[in-house]
């Protein structure tokens, strides 16, 4: 592992240990020629996925393009990081069990909408507004009406 301090490729792991969601391992590393300490996590990749985007080209998925998605959409939002990464996870983990290397950005979507669904309404509304590309208030009093039923539905279900 490179340092990000100096570039060093002489950095050795000091401490190892399972990160929260124990979806990974948590190292500490210590550059010998700069003295600079970082942490670095590592995943288990089942295999290597692609994506197929509307316009039928094909990128490589980046955990790192879904965890940003999220963040968007729950930007000043008080949903603990914590439930972020386990919604990621959950979804990158149905990714590569699902026994495709090709995955279409719809699908990739559909997914998101239902992990912020359950994490937070407005988050959801911001999502489904860029996803499902509103153009009109009617959109946003239909998504909204939708929210309200299956609140109302949990509400009698309790």
């Amino acid at each position: 592992m490179r340092c990000p301090f100096c570039g060093s490729d002489e950095t050795q792991v000091k401490d190892s240990r399972p990160a929260e969601d124990n979806t990974s391992i948590r190292r500490r590393r210590i550059c010998p020629d700069c003295g600079g300490r970082f942490t670095t996590f590592e995943r288990v990749q089942l295999r290597e996925l692609m994506v197929l985007k509307k316009t039928g080209r094909k990128a490589p998925f980046d955990r790192d393009k879904l965890v940003r998605s999220f963040q968007i959409a729950l930007r000043k939002r008080p949903v603990d990081s914590d439930r972020i990464e386990r919604a990621v996870s959950g979804i990158v983990r149905r990714l590569e069990s699902s026994g495709e290397t090709e995955i279409s950005s719809e699908e990739i979507g559909l997914q998101v909408l239902e992990a912020l669904k359950t994490l937070d309404d407005v988050a959801f509304v911001r999502y489904a507004s860029v996803y499902r590309d509103f153009s009109h208030a009617e959109d946003f009093e239909h998504v909204i009406s939708e929210i309200n039923a299956k609140i109302s539905r949990d509400s009698t279900a309790d």
